[in-house]
């Protein structure tokens, strides 16, 4: 299975497009805890969905249960918090909501995690990613940068 992540800050709509594309992704799954920010400019929840099915015939679909909390992001985006600490409370937050048993495997093939960040380093797209990979069999997962 091939999961891939990919962030939208710093790219025009083109690049984040024929990206997708090119990488043959097939669903991007939305994991923002806000969707719908005047930030996020082409990638608002209804627009996104929109332009995926328009451009490039992706699939999108939102999956809340894998953004962090609002209180534990902006512990992180404060500085109350150094990232060693959030992953460890991410990763203990999925834990807890037991996603492995409420997803499915096969709606995560090349599926895209979608996030904001540009890098994936400080991202939770990469903590859920790697996360995933660790309870599901035989995932590769991909960096769209």
């Amino acid at each position: 299975m091939e999961l891939y992540t990919i962030g939208f800050a710093g790219k025009s709509a083109e690049q984040f497009f024929t990206s997708l594309m090119k990488h043959g992704v097939r669903k991007v799954i939305d994991i923002r805890l806000n969707n719908v920010s005047q930030l996020a400019g082409f990638t608002k929840k209804n627009d996104l969905k929109y332009f995926l099915k328009e451009i490039a015939g992706i699939e999108y679909e939102y999956v809340p249960l894998l953004a962090a909390t609002k209180e534990l992001m902006d512990d992180y985006r404060h500085g109350r918090i150094p990232w060693e600490e959030y992953e460890t409370a991410y990763r203990k937050l999925l834990e807890e909501r037991q996603v492995e048993k409420v997803l499915k495997p096969e709606d995560f093939d090349r599926g895209c995690l979608l996030c904001s960040e540009k890098e994936p380093d400080h991202c939770h797209r990469r903590l859920a990613a790697e996360w995933l990979k660790g309870k599901w069999e035989e995932v590769e997962v991909r960096h769209i940068v």
